[in-house]
């Protein structure tokens, strides 16, 4: 089986700023590899560079981007050129038929017809191989070019390396940031009396140039060439042994074949068999972006240990680091599937993100190089709280986490990327008042599920004293209810309700929705959710009443219509937006509460009509793996409901057999509404 064959690496990629169908890109790169590589073909346009529609090409671009709403750091573009040479993307771009396209997890590959040239690559870890070929025997370059901010670039003729560095960082917030390439030409292969540097399509002569929108086009000899192009966030010296350790000794057929095996390794982790060729599809392809994310971000030296950039203070520091990923997103499927099927890979994961509060005094809530914070709460805790309970976590850093749990559930950090928003007024109020913090009725749910994890977690280190504390606070989310509406609705400081309440109003007091998406995020006591309702058949009625109402919409809190709103009523599922995670544990609540034939049903239903393996096929954005395995759970016939809880709620398997490493699931053998984690590994 090649499992590789029937991924789309483009699922999700067909959309744009006010309609997402996945937001993607179609990355070739290793699985949770340091560098990725994806075509450019949008005009001027930094975030959504790529449409599956389009037909033109800008070059394949060096990035790190796991999301267009978060962009790009360490960006570069390459690009074959005949004169006249251009650095813009207005001037530079070819067109090239797709049907000649090829895009795979391992590999790319563009025929441009206006260079008469063909441009190839492969990835490892932290490098890559590009491939160039030309119908013509002379007058060829190969064009390195600028994204955004400052580069820099030093080409040395005597071992035909070009040396080229970026500060490019959408965020900012990282300090003294640089990516280091070390780009190889083989010998005999330049033609030194041409090699062009510029900036804005005006060129000269030169073999380095430094400053914005700079870029340097190098002439070639050979009509066919492989170039090794080393990355590093270190230093040259870094990307040099970066490239050599990756790429000496092989050609790009053979790092090429190297990248296939792997991905095929892991794509067969888990193996279904089902005679529905639709469903066998977007399963792979879906598989294939819960392996892309969060990007590895350390380095390997000299002396063969594990160092890294801190994004915090600038440093190098020792050990491995993590990055690119929103944990208010991807905790809820991501880390509990990885627990299952990527168990190494997910220690050094744990083990990384903890060590963010050593380096920085706080642990991470959106790491996009350093932290963006562009999300409310520390869903981080839930992804601690899951691997402790697993066994992931040693005891040394299960004491570090807790600490730094403890902080920011107690204390305000100075700048709002940090922590938990409103820690001080919840721990005073027992909610974070709608009077001091924008989505409050979220910060305080997501809360309370975090004190239920810190909780957890004091129980496996025998602190009684913390473990009660926070089982009491995990009750918090009761402060909210109003039993007359049904929902979870905002209070003020003084504590009254908001009065000017829609169910359908979105934002303001909700994160990306409205009180029918936001008002059941109690995954770790829907029990006692159930009790504020009047017992579970009456929380069954309400979600039965979410799912009948219509995906109307009010924009309140938001200063025009947001994308996940006009989502939600093309999906079409009542007010279930599957589009946005809030809603990704709705359909599950029922099998939570003992209902697992109205799970079955709509699991299914969503299932059938809001995913494809197409390039527009996800109802909303994917988001680093988190809707993605949304799909690959439910096909399975499992869900991780509440991760910390070591246990999944059962749904129904729409597929033949399900294999985990090598270990057959059989779901339905199960009576009950949940399976224990220890029966699926």
């Amino acid at each position: 089986m090649n499992y590789c064959d029937y991924v789309n690496i483009k699922q999700g990629s067909d959309s744009t700023h006010r309609f997402s169908n996945g937001n993607t890109l179609p990355l070739c790169q290793l699985p949770f590899g340091m560098t990725a590589f994806a075509p450019q073909t949008a005009q001027n346009e930094f975030r959504w560079y790529y449409h599956p529609r389009s037909r033109s090409f800008d070059g394949i671009r060096i990035t790190h981007q796991p999301s267009p709403w978060i962009a790009d750091y360490g960006a570069f573009c390459f690009m074959p050129q005949r004169k006249p040479l251009n650095i813009s993307e207005d001037r530079r771009w070819s067109g090239f038929r797709p049907h000649d396209t090829v895009l795979k997890p391992y590999y790319l590959k563009y025929d441009l017809l206006r260079y008469r040239a063909s441009i190839e690559v492969t990835p490892t870890e932290r490098c890559a191989v590009i491939r160039l070929k030309f119908k013509d025997k002379s007058g060829n370059f190969f064009s390195v070019l600028p994204v955004a901010d400052e580069y820099a670039y030093r080409f040395d003729i005597e071992s035909n390396t070009l040396y080229a560095e970026t500060n490019q960082s959408a965020g900012k917030e990282s300090i003294n940031f640089k990516e280091y390439l070390v780009i190889k030409f083989p010998e005999n292969s330049i033609s030194k009396d041409e090699i062009f540097v510029g900036d804005s399509d005006k060129h000269k002569i030169g073999t380095s140039i430094s400053g914005e929108n700079t870029g340097i086009h190098i002439g070639l000899i050979s009509d066919e060439i492989e170039i090794k192009i080393g990355v590093s966030y270190i230093s040259y010296e870094q990307a040099s042994i970066n490239l050599d350790r990756e790429t000496s000794g092989k050609d790009f057929d053979g790092i090429c074949d190297n990248a296939r095996c792997l991905w095929e390794e892991y794509l067969s982790r888990v193996k279904i068999e089902t005679f529905d060729e639709k469903v066998f599809k977007t399963f792979y392809s879906c598989l294939y972006r819960a392996f892309l994310y969060p990007h590895k971000a350390f380095e390997i030296n000299s002396d063969v240990k594990a160092i890294h950039y801190s994004p915090a203070d600038g440093k190098i520091r020792d050990g491995k680091r993590y990055t690119d990923n929103g944990f208010w997103d991807t905790y809820r499927t991501c880390y509990s599937f990885y627990s299952l099927a990527a168990k190494e890979e997910l220690k050094d994961m744990l083990s990384a993100f903890i060590n963010e509060y050593r380096e920085s005094g706080w642990l991470p809530r959106w790491l996009s190089l350093g932290e963006r914070g562009c999300m409310p709460s520390t869903l981080i805790d839930a992804i601690i709280c899951d691997g402790a309970k697993k066994g992931f976590i040693s005891i040394e850093n299960l004491e570090t986490a807790l600490e730094g749990m403890i902080k920011h559930s107690t204390v305000n950090a100075p700048e709002d990327r940090f922590g938990r928003n409103g820690a001080e007024d919840y721990c005073k109020l027992g909610y974070v008042p709608c009077d001091k913090e924008k989505e409050s009725v979220n910060l305080t749910l997501d809360a309370a599920y975090g004190d239920w994890c810190i909780a957890e977690i004091a129980s496996i280190l025998d602190k009684i004293d913390i473990e009660t504390e926070y089982r009491k606070r995990a009750k918090n989310y009761a402060n909210l209810f109003d039993p007359y509406t049904g929902f979870m609705r905002p209070r003020f400081s003084d504590g009254r309700f908001r009065e000017d309440f829609s169910p359908i109003g979105w934002g303001r007091d909700y994160t990306e929705g409205s009180a029918w998406q936001n008002s059941f995020a109690v995954p770790h006591d829907i029990e006692g959710l159930a009790d504020l309702y009047g017992g579970k058949e009456k929380l069954i009625t309400k979600i039965d009443e979410l799912f009948a109402t219509p995906p109307e919409y009010e924009v309140i809190g938001y200063s025009t219509e947001i994308h996940e709103m006009t989502e939600m009523a093309a999906a079409n599922f009542g007010q279930c937006a599957i589009s946005n995670q809030p809603s990704f544990h709705i359909p599950y609540i029922y099998s939570a509460l003992g209902e697992t034939e109205k799970t079955a049903y709509w699991v299914k239903k969503l299932c059938e009509e809001a995913f494809s393996y197409k390039d527009d096929g996800f109802p909303g954005d994917e988001d680093n793996g988190s809707m993605a395995l949304w799909y690959v759970f439910s096909i399975m016939g499992f869900y991780p409901f509440c991760p910390g809880k070591k246990e999944f709620v059962k749904g129904i398997k729409q597929v033949d057999k399900v294999e985990i490493l090598g270990k057959k699931i059989d779901t339905e053998k199960y009576e009950g509404n949940t399976i224990p984690y220890e029966d699926l590994i």
